[in-house]
């Protein structure tokens, strides 16, 4: 019988969402599941060389998040508060033991996960495929279609 498979389209690139796509991925590859990421639009900023352990969450837009102190939405707006929100996040990760973005991006690629960029968006943002990390390949919207078709699981993060 063959393996379940799984794709997940990343579109966003900020720390608190590229956790989501990671572990899924990580996870269902350890359960022999066939895992599929599809990197577009801002999702691309995961896979950019030296970028994944640099991406930043903003407090701003981010009413869930959990702050020491509440901020007024004007505090959050202000520049320093990304890199209090970034810090903080990142603190939390690592005071409970949670692999980085760029661990858990290798720890994919080691685990047979397929990762795909985007080559509209690259093109539209205009990303070098020089730019992406080792270990990714380069399709469209039908090469995600084609191994979602297949997939008994298929998520958009």
């Amino acid at each position: 019988m063959a393996n379940k498979k799984m794709t997940i389209i990343a579109s966003k690139g900020t720390l608190d969402m590229a956790y989501p796509p990671l572990i899924l991925a990580t996870t269902a590859a350890a359960m022999d599941v066939d895992v599929t990421i599809f990197f577009t639009f801002y999702g691309l900023e995961i896979i950019k060389k030296e970028n994944a352990d640099k991406l930043k969450i903003s407090p701003l837009g981010n009413p869930a998040m959990p702050m020491p102190v509440p901020i007024p939405a004007l505090v959050a707006a202000l520049p320093s508060m990304q890199a209090v929100a970034t810090a903080m996040m990142k603190s939390m990760f690592k005071k409970h033991g949670v692999a980085t973005v760029g661990q858990l991006l290798q720890a994919a690629k080691e685990s047979g996960v397929r990762l795909i960029a985007c080559q509209m968006t690259m093109d539209v943002m205009g990303v070098d495929p020089a730019d992406v990390v080792e270990g990714v390949e380069f399709g469209g919207a039908a090469t995600w279609m084609d191994a979602a078709a297949d997939a008994e699981i298929n998520l958009f993060v």
